[in-house]
């Protein structure tokens, strides 16, 4: 957990509000999703814009990630719809694994127009929008201080020699000086970002930051290379493997329960984070990557819950330089929202099979071991019904016994209450009997720890 003395922490247990505006989003995004919309979505390229001497050299490695969306309403209000102008958005993560340079990546996949960013920073994360003193860095990109991104493309920031620890916050701040548009972003961050009016990139103090939101705009990477201490580049080539071929990164991959969807805010209590802390004190660290969505389905896309899972893999997932692993969980949103009432089509098991095997066939195709993580107890949830519960059953039961992937961690099993097996644990229940809370992301931690 994030130190609480540094960071204001606020609990995020869903309220009845905030589901309303779950389904509501779920509703809007089915009613828009056609196959002509999700065709004109413009991609992510393999190689992304260039234009940055970050891009060159060997040794990259991810350390922490988000999935970026199409913008769009989200479960709480965000900056995505309008863009900016002349302001500067503040926005903060915590890195899993430590270097000795380090750059970021910023990502206009869902632009309409090419993005101007007039200037950006990095600095130590201090308190609510504040940097430590004497922190802040500037950003380059070609050894310029501004980049543009063309639609649909993303850009890393020139290498920034500065030695990253495990674990540490970094606070990355953008100057958007002409209009953007609608901004590519990532919807639940449980993270909070801020806002000013006007050049604040440089600002030590948070002042002038007055606005706040629960979401990350056109960020959507840093990687590390080099030791913590800054000696070399630790003999990693340009893919991020090490001595031998090594690549021990994780991959998380699924929808709001990867997310992190009712942990505390400002917390660093998902679970993957929980899992990079569990690696960190057993003296093994490794970067663990988060590229959950809140709302993906793996078999259906839409504009409010992202490409569907199957669509998105090899451009989220398997981008990431350094990852050997890949943990899959995903399919309850297919169960829960699908053949509704809604546009959302109803899923088969075997549909579901079949997606997971595309994805399992798509991670082996790039060298990645996969593990299935199997589904959640989702008794008491707004969308559960027995119809659904005896589909997740079906699916847990091939994900344990198939033998399709390479591991199975059963958070099934781990997260069920005693006394109603389709129920989860009152002691890790958000509230929604849906999304664990924060007990409840560290138990799965623990569960998926044991198979690494």
């Amino acid at each position: 957990m994030r130190d609480t003395e540094r960071r204001t922490t606020r609990n995020a247990t869903p309220t009845d509000g905030a589901r309303r505006r779950l389904r509501a989003v779920a509703r809007r995004a089915a009613v828009l999703c056609s196959a002509a919309a999700l065709l004109a979505v413009p991609l992510w390229p393999a190689q992304g814009a260039s234009g940055s001497g970050g891009n060159e050299g060997k040794g990259w490695r991810g350390s922490w990630a988000t999935s970026v969306q199409q913008p769009g309403p989200g479960f709480f209000p965000n900056w995505s719809e309008k863009g900016f102008e002349r302001q500067t958005v503040r926005q903060v993560v915590r890195v899993s694994e430590g270097g000795g340079s380090a750059r970021f990546a910023l990502s206009n996949r869902y632009g309409a127009a090419a993005l101007k960013v007039a200037g950006a920073t990095v600095g130590r994360t201090g308190e609510g929008a504040s940097v430590r003193k004497g922190t802040v860095r500037p950003l380059t990109f070609g050894k310029r201080g501004s980049v543009t991104i063309p639609a649909g493309a993303k850009t890393f920031s020139d290498a920034l020699p500065m030695r990253v620890r495990p674990l540490e916050s970094l606070t990355v701040t953008l100057y958007l000086a002409e209009p953007t548009g609608p901004a590519t972003f990532h919807m639940t961050s449980l993270a909070t970002s801020y806002r000013a009016s006007g050049d604040h990139r440089a600002d030590e103090s948070g002042a002038a930051f007055t606005e706040t939101s629960e979401s990350w705009y056109y960020l959507a990477g840093v990687e590390v290379r080099g030791r913590e201490g800054g000696r070399g580049d630790g003999g990693r080539d340009e893919d991020g493997r090490g001595e031998g071929g090594r690549r021990d990164g994780v991959v998380a991959f699924g929808d709001s329960i990867t997310d992190g969807y009712g942990a505390t805010v400002d917390a660093d209590n998902r679970f993957p984070d929980e899992l990079a802390e569990r690696f960190a004190r057993e003296g093994r660290p490794r970067p663990v990557l988060n590229h959950g969505i809140s709302g993906n389905m793996i078999t259906t896309g839409t504009p409010g819950t992202g490409e569907s899972g199957v669509d998105r893999f090899a451009k989220d997932a398997l981008a990431e330089r350094g990852a050997g692993t890949v943990l899959v969980l995903e399919g309850i949103n297919d169960i829960g929202l699908g053949g509704s009432g809604g546009e959302i089509p109803d899923v088969s098991v075997e549909q579901l099979v079949a997606a997971h095997r595309d994805l399992i066939g798509q991670a082996r195709a790039k060298g990645l071991k996969v593990i299935g993580a199997t589904l959640l107890p989702f008794k008491g949830a707004e969308y559960f019904t027995e119809r659904g519960e005896a589909k997740r059953d079906a699916l847990n039961d091939w994900i344990r016994t198939s033998g399709a992937y390479d591991k199975v961690v059963d958070l099934d099993r781990a997260m069920a209450s005693p006394d109603d097996r389709d129920r989860m644990a009152p002691a890790y229940d958000s509230g929604d009997h849906l999304h664990p809370n924060d007990a409840g992301y560290r138990a799965m931690a623990e569960e998926a720890a044991e198979v690494f």
